[in-house]
């Protein structure tokens, strides 16, 4: 039974990755941490990828024309503050960001965060996000993919949609996970431990 299962694991890391859903979230550095709060992030609770975790702080982001509250903050703290949102939340908030992988800041707009200690105006961060695959190298040589790689993904949902152009981002850091926003999410029908096809 235990090898059976080891070849059906290996077959199913050789032919799908799974699907998760990554709503608005927001990124701080520790200096900024410090004036949104007071204090630094408080972990409350892993996420997939190893070392990163959902804070229990939140933060409202305010832009042009309206406001979201309640808002997610990630951690560990980062270098630079980013902002990511879906289109319908960029709507809400009167701006169109451009779609951006993480990290990848430049030319973005300007968004304000405000925390229980304080309010903070970004002068760039805001984005949506690029859907993309995390791999670990193995599941990335079962895949015949590398890093930078961009394929289409077929989602195995109640909805099932093929999304083009996207990104593939290979580390040993990394778990396997396919990231849509809740938008793109939604609009496939998403269910918790759906799975994804990568089509070449």
């Amino acid at each position: 039974m235990e090898n059976l299962d080891r070849l059906t694991d290996a077959i199913a890391r050789r032919l799908f990755v799974e699907l998760e859903a990554s709503g608005r979230h927001v990124h701080v550095t520790e200096a900024q941490a410090q004036q949104l709060f007071g204090h630094g992030l408080t972990p409350k609770r892993p996420l997939s990828q190893p070392g990163q975790y959902l804070a229990e702080e939140r933060v409202t982001v305010t832009g042009p024309k309206g406001s979201l509250e309640r808002v997610a903050v990630l951690g560990p703290v980062r270098k630079e503050a980013q902002v990511e949102v879906s289109r319908t939340d960029a709507v809400a908030l009167g701006v169109q960001p451009p779609v951006r992988l993480s990290g990848d800041v430049g030319g973005t707009p300007p968004v304000t965060l405000t925390g229980p200690n304080g309010e903070l105006r970004l002068e760039r961060g805001l984005m949506v996000a690029r859907r993309h695959i995390h791999m670990t190298p193995e599941d990335a040589a079962l895949q015949h993919v590398q890093d930078g790689d961009t394929v289409r993904l077929k989602t195995m949902t109640s909805r099932p949609v093929i999304f083009e152009d996207v990104a593939v981002r290979v580390s040993p850091d990394f778990r396997t996970y396919a990231h849509l926003d809740y938008d793109e999410a939604n609009g496939c029908g998403y269910e918790p431990g759906d799975l994804g096809m990568i089509l070449r």
